[in-house]
This record gives C-alpha cells, structure tokens and sequence, in this order.
C-alpha cells in the first residue's frame, strides 16, 4: 500500500498492510536549515527528500478548501517593530488585536503569538458578535485538488478548518482566565456569542466543507483536561461537535482534533463528541495520559494519528528507555488496527536524527499488520 492507501483504509475502518510513520518534520527542519546545521548527508535536500530517505509519509497539512473574509467592517493596521495591532472598527465599538513575533518563533516557523486578545471586557461582545456576524467563506476547490495533487500517494490532506466555538472563544478571543470570570460573571454574554459563533459557521461554514472534495478535516485544537475540564466539554464543546460532525459525515468525511495536550479527563468527551480521530496525540511521559489509556478507552473507535512524544527524541532521554517505549508502543497498538505513528506534536530542532530514522527502521521491523502483542 501507499501511504495514502494507508491512511484511507484507516478512515473507512479497515486495516493497512502496516502501521504507517507519518510525524510533522516542519519545526526541525526550519530551525536545521536557517541554523545551518542539517545534517550533512541532507545539506541540500528539501523537507520532502528528507521524509523519503526516512521513510516517512507526508502529513499535508496546509491545503485549504476556503477563504474567508469579514465583509463591510474598516479595519486599521499599525506596526511597531515586531508588534502587529488590527483594529476592527463597527457600530458597536472599536475592538482590537494585537500579535507579536519573536526572533525565536521565526527561527522555528511559528506563527506569531496574539499578546493582547479582542476581548478585554463585557462592552466588546457586541462588537465581536457583529464581525461573527459578517463573516463569509468561499470554497476555493481547484487550489485544494492541485495542493491534494502534489501530494500524492506519499499522504492525504489534513485540511485545517479552526477551532470550535467555544475553545476558540478561550484561547483566542478572551484568554482562558479572563473567558472563564466572564463566563461567570456575564453568562448572558458569552452564550450569545458562542451561539452566533456556531451559527454562522452552521450556516456559512459547514456547507462549505461538506461540499468540498477533501476527506479530512482538522476541527478543534489543544483540548486540556485543565483548560477544557470535562463539565464545561459537556455544555460547550460536545453539542457543537456532535452536531457538526454527524453533519459532515453524511457527506463522507472525517474528523480530528490536534490533541497535543493533557487530555486524560476529557478522553470519554473526545468520543462522545464523534470525532473520528486524535491527532498529534501526546502521551506519558510528557502528559499524564499514557497510550494504553487511550487504546484500552476508546479501542479501534477513535484513530490515534501520535502517540511518539518528542521528548523521547531528545539526548536528555536515554537510548534505552526510547527502545522500551517504541517496543512497548508496538504491543499496546496491537494488531495495528486505527493508529498512525506520528510524533507529538512534531520534531523539536534538538530531536536526533538518528531515533527518528531508527522508528522507520522498527516500522519496517514490527509495522506489518497484524503486529505483534
């Protein structure tokens, strides 16, 4: 099979002739290349060359299937060094943004981080309601089967849509402490907002996606036990989900959240919602949540794309307890069935080249279906 076999056959629930190793390289292979010190055998080769003479499949992700802009509403951009502020100026008040970029983050291709969030107070929620508001989104398809084009056999597109309404609320409206006082002290508020947020994108996101050519969508971000406890998962982000999911299904498409943090907690919120799999699912030793957890709770119900955290990857840990770990990862996931090796959440610049080439060399060893318990 190719790797786009693999990863279709896992999507209709069958199983691949082997686990497929498909981990996010971006990271490493930005802060390698702009430090100068890739390694000499791949000094001029590009990430794609690289993956291949790892064995890796490509995990596609930055194909889209739409833009989107807020239309009738002026906006104002001001620069200050590394600092960027969009104001958005509407007949409910002027509300505003701030992003920063550090040095750092550009070494690594992280994208810059907002310092100053839109809502600062009760008196901004109209404000943002009305940008919700008058927001819209065109399918650009033929971009998306030229992006699916040249990616070929080697993966299949994960298209990122956003986050759901509500964590996208928390993390990137308000900040989780200032979202959960306001959720406190003006409930009224903020469910207006979270139900215009969710019926916009039912109204003008959803059939977009739907009717889309892509398979796989990338829906929802970062879920915490701590930031997204199970309470608040059950009132706010499981109606949303399980409504937009059993939506999207009908049209033949699939389902996952970039679940890089604790998610311990939440594991019976994360199925219930219908998504169809965790993505970048991060484990012990670098959340409380270990694999077989996951595995024993969910089964072959949710696919896990993860499971190798990149801590594991690192000098500071040593080699033997990398070979137990990736040993004892191959009898957990036994026989194969819903799972894809990936790392958690993406090689860091300080991994070592020589473990991520020694797990292509245990997939080729230990991969075949069914593996081994």
């Amino acid at each position: 099979m190719t790797n786009r076999e693999r990863l279709m056959a896992i999507l209709d629930g069958k199983s691949p002739d082997r686990i497929p190793w498909i981990p996010r390289m971006e990271i490493w292979y930005l802060a390698q290349r702009l430090a100068g010190t890739l390694p000499a055998e791949y000094q001029d080769m590009r990430l794609g060359e690289i993956r291949a003479d790892l064995h890796m499949g490509n995990p596609a992700r930055t194909g889209r299937v739409f833009t989107s802009r807020i239309r009738g509403i002026d906006t104002i951009v001001r620069r200050d060094g590394l600092r960027t502020t969009t104001e958005y100026i509407t007949p409910y008040g002027t509300v505003s943004q701030t992003a920063e970029r550090t040095d750092e983050l550009d070494r690594v291709g992280i994208q810059p981080l907002v310092v100053d969030k839109m809502l600062k107070g009760p008196d901004d929620y109209d404000a943002v309601m009305h940008i919700f508001g008058n927001m819209e989104w065109y399918p650009c398809y033929d971009e998306y089967e030229a992006y699916d084009r040249d990616v070929g056999d080697d993966g299949l597109p994960m298209v990122s849509i956003g986050d759901v309404p509500f964590h996208h609320y928390l993390g990137d409206l308000s900040g989780y402490e200032t979202a959960y006082l306001d959720l406190f002290d003006n409930p009224g508020k903020v469910e207006s907002l979270l139900d215009t947020i969710s019926q916009v994108y039912r109204e003008r996101m959803w059939p977009v996606v739907a009717e889309s050519p892509a398979r796989l969508f990338l829906h929802g971000a970062h879920f915490a036990s701590q930031t997204t406890p199970a309470p608040y998962f059950d009132k706010y982000i499981t109606p949303y989900v399980r409504e937009f999911t059993n939506y999207v299904h009908k049209h033949g498409k699939s389902v996952a959240q970039h679940a890089d943090n604790d998610s311990l907690e939440i594991l019976d919120q994360l199925q219930e919602s219908g998504y169809d799999m965790q993505e970048c699912f991060v484990t012990s030793p670098m959340v409380p949540v270990s694999l077989s957890e996951a595995r024993e709770r969910w089964g072959d119900s949710m696919i896990i794309w993860g499971g190798l955290p990149s801590v594991l990857l690192e000098e500071s840990t040593p080699e033997a307890e990398f070979e137990k770990y990736m040993e004892d990862l191959f009898r957990t996931i036994s026989p194969g069935d819903a799972f894809i090796l990936g790392i958690a959440d993406n090689a860091m610049p300080t991994s070592m080249i020589s473990r991520m080439r020694r797990v292509g060399e245990m997939v080729e060893q230990f991969g075949d279906y069914p593996t081994a318990a």
